[in-house]
C-alpha cells in the first residue's frame, strides 16, 4: 500500500529584499518548515554588496535572513540546519564562524560549511527553519 500525502506549499519573495535574478522564491513553506533560498550580502537599501571583508558581509547575509524568518514569525532559534558557501573557506572560516554565534545561540543547528566559487562576494548562506 502506497500512502500519498501532500502538503500545501507557499512560496513567497520579500520586497524588501533584491528581487531574485533568476528562477527561484526567496522562501518556500512546505510540510511546517521554511526553507530560504541562498543569500548574499546585498544590502536591501542599496542593492549594492555590504563589506568588503567576510565579516562585513556575513552579518548582512544574517540581516537579510532575519527579514525572511521574521516575515514568517521565525526566528534564528528555529534554524534546524544552515549551510554557507565561502569564497575563501581556509582564510575566512574563522571569522565567519565568530559572525555565526553573534546571531546563532545553543543549542546550535546543525551546519554545513564550503568553498564555492561565488560571482562577486564571498559567502552566500541558506537555512531550514522549522515554524
Amino acid at each position: 500500500m502506497v500512502l500519498e500525502i501532500r502538503s500545501k506549499l507557499e512560496h513567497f519573495t520579500l520586497d524588501e529584499l533584491s528581487k531574485p535574478v533568476g528562477a527561484y522564491s526567496h522562501g518556500v513553506i512546505a510540510n511546517g518548515f521554511l526553507f530560504t533560498c541562498g543569500l548574499g550580502p546585498m544590502s536591501p537599501e542599496t542593492g549594492k554588496i555590504s563589506g568588503d571583508e567576510i565579516v562585513g558581509q556575513t552579518r548582512q547575509v544574517f540581516k537579510n535572513l532575519e527579514l525572511i524568518l521574521s516575515s514568517k514569525n521565525g526566528d534564528f532559534s528555529r534554524v534546524v540546519k544552515l549551510t554557507a558557501y565561502l569564497q575563501n573557506l581556509g582564510d575566512d572560516f574563522k571569522a565567519y564562524d565568530s559572525v555565526c554565534s553573534e546571531f546563532l545561540s545553543t543549542p546550535y543547528p546543525a551546519r554545513t560549511t564550503t568553498g564555492a566559487t561565488l560571482p562577486g562576494i564571498l559567502i552566500e548562506i541558506d537555512c531550514i527553519v522549522a515554524l
